[in-house]
């Protein structure tokens, strides 16, 4: 039996994680991080699988508002490139509150690609920010930052969170902070 248990969990790991695990791609993974999550897609739009890479700080169960990189990863006949890092995209696993780590997930479709959050405690919230590849530029800019909230109490009674070009011009993903207020 725990042995039918170790070999479902390594299946379902090299599912989730096969072409993240690579050789060439652990290479891009700095020492004191591992793998959190990632996604492949075409992100702009050349016929090759790109990978969007979260990593996880290995102390942050002891320091949970340690930053979780996300690496862009192009792929080119060679392999992958580094396009671009930003420490600053994914929440820490400490800013989801009662409801512990607020990451959810990654989405990638066409050329963009969307990092979820969830959490709260009685008021509950979420956060989806959204990337797209701007095929001129060769670079990734804020599509969009949305969310809604509500009160666990009240469900039915939510406030949308939408935020789009209008709101903070051509950021660059690099440029990117969570913690930034759009008003």
């Amino acid at each position: 039996m725990i042995r039918y248990l170790l070999v479902t969990l390594v299946i379902i790991s090299c599912n989730n994680h096969t072409a993240a695990q690579s050789g060439q791609v652990r290479s891009f993974i700095p020492e004191g991080y591992t793998l959190l999550d990632s996604a492949s897609g075409d992100l702009n739009k050349d016929g090759k699988k790109d990978l969007v890479i979260i990593l996880r700080n290995d102390y942050e169960e002891i320091n949970t508002d340690t930053s979780r990189p996300v690496l862009l990863l192009l792929g080119t006949y060679k392999g992958y490139h580094l396009l671009e890092r930003n420490d600053s995209v994914v929440l820490c696993k400490g800013c989801g509150g009662a409801f512990g780590d607020p990451y959810a997930g990654i989405t990638i479709k066409n050329n963009f690609f969307s990092i979820e959050h969830y959490g709260g405690s009685g008021w509950r919230w979420t956060r989806i920010i959204t990337f797209r590849y701007d095929l001129k530029r060769k670079q990734f800019v804020l599509h969009r930052d949305a969310g809604v909230s509500y009160h666990n109490a009240e469900p039915d009674k939510t406030s949308e969170n939408i935020y789009h070009k209008e709101d903070f011009g051509k950021l660059l993903f690099s440029n990117f902070s969570h913690a930034k207020i759009w008003r």
